[in-house]
């Protein structure tokens, strides 16, 4: 009997164990999730709700209160008014850039991959290497040299100066490489080889439309960081007729009476008008997402596993 008893004792204070441990994990995972709604959602709402209210609102008001419909009206009046509607142009400019890049960048990417994964040649693990080492190297340590290399070549200031070093894109090659690399199969090649199929003819009709995941994947990596890059635009393009939305925000930051009281005297640009550009600024990559969610995740298991 003393036996038993100490055996239901025993199982008692495991259970109790475990649920108190149990409900140390659950803690945990709740003070992780408030804090990650503190520091980005509720920061994300407030965005939202800014151009509903004044400038005055902004601050007498609770951060997340909603303001008036007839506000927001006159933030957007403001925003469309700035330079003539400068903020449509920069929207335009942004989709060129990105788009053209974005083409480059599967031309180019895509076949550089393949041949990295499925092709032996001279150089090959010195180039495959390059690859990896620039990829992990931050965009910001290349933009001088780019730089110089476009004045070089009298590109500054024309679209060029923007398309072409955004479609420079390793971290693509190395998706692509890493997907042919463990996803395809070798004896499918081969099968096609003896069909009397040359390699562009394998590559096209065989690779290509297998790798479909992947490319989806690439592609919209290498959209949104060309949408949402600051920095090289900056620097290379001159005029505000050809800013990128990005540029174009800061100029509107710049114009903002709140953050340049000099530059800002006599618009109508305040805090409003600022958030409601950030949020036009983010709608093509929030609505790119909303559509590609099925494609990204197929991409992003491509390569999981080896059929």
């Amino acid at each position: 009997m003393s036996a038993v008893h100490s055996s239901t004792g025993a199982s008692s204070v495991g259970l109790r164990r475990s649920r108190s441990g149990s409900f140390a994990s659950m803690a945990v995972v709740v003070i992780v999730l408030a804090a990650l709604l503190v520091f980005f959602v509720v920061p994300a709402i407030w965005v939202l709700l800014a151009p509903t209210k004044t400038a005055a609102e902004l601050i007498s008001e609770p951060p997340l209160s909603f303001g008036s419909f007839e506000q927001l009206a006159a933030a957007w009046t403001h925003l469309v008014d700035f330079q003539g509607g400068a903020v449509f142009q920069w929207l335009g400019n942004s989709a060129v850039y990105s788009g053209l890049a974005l083409l480059f960048t599967l031309v180019t990417s895509v076949p550089a991959g393949y041949a990295l994964a499925l092709t032996r040649f001279r150089g090959r693990k010195l180039l495959l290497m390059t690859t990896l080492i620039v990829m992990i190297m931050p965009s910001s340590a290349l933009v001088l040299p780019i730089f110089l290399e476009l004045n070089l070549f009298g590109l500054i200031g024309t679209i060029w100066s923007v398309v072409l070093p955004f479609s420079f894109y390793p971290f693509g090659v190395y998706l692509v490489y890493i997907y042919f690399a463990t996803s395809l199969q070798r004896s499918m090649l081969e099968a096609a080889r003896i069909d009397g199929a040359n390699e562009w003819q394998i590559f096209v009709r065989i690779a290509l439309p297998l790798a479909k995941p992947v490319v989806a994947l690439v592609a919209f990596f290498s959209f949104v960081g060309n949408w949402n890059n600051f920095f090289l635009p900056y620097l290379v393009l001159p005029k505000s007729s050809q800013f990128p939305i990005q540029v174009g925000l800061n100029q509107l930051l710049s114009s903002t009476p709140s953050f340049n009281p000099v530059a800002g005297a006599g618009l109508d640009i305040t805090s409003p008008e600022l958030a409601l550009a950030i949020v036009i600024a983010i709608l093509p990559v929030l609505v790119l997402f909303l559509f590609s969610q099925r494609a990204l995740v197929s991409g992003m298991l491509a390569g999981s596993t080896k059929e």
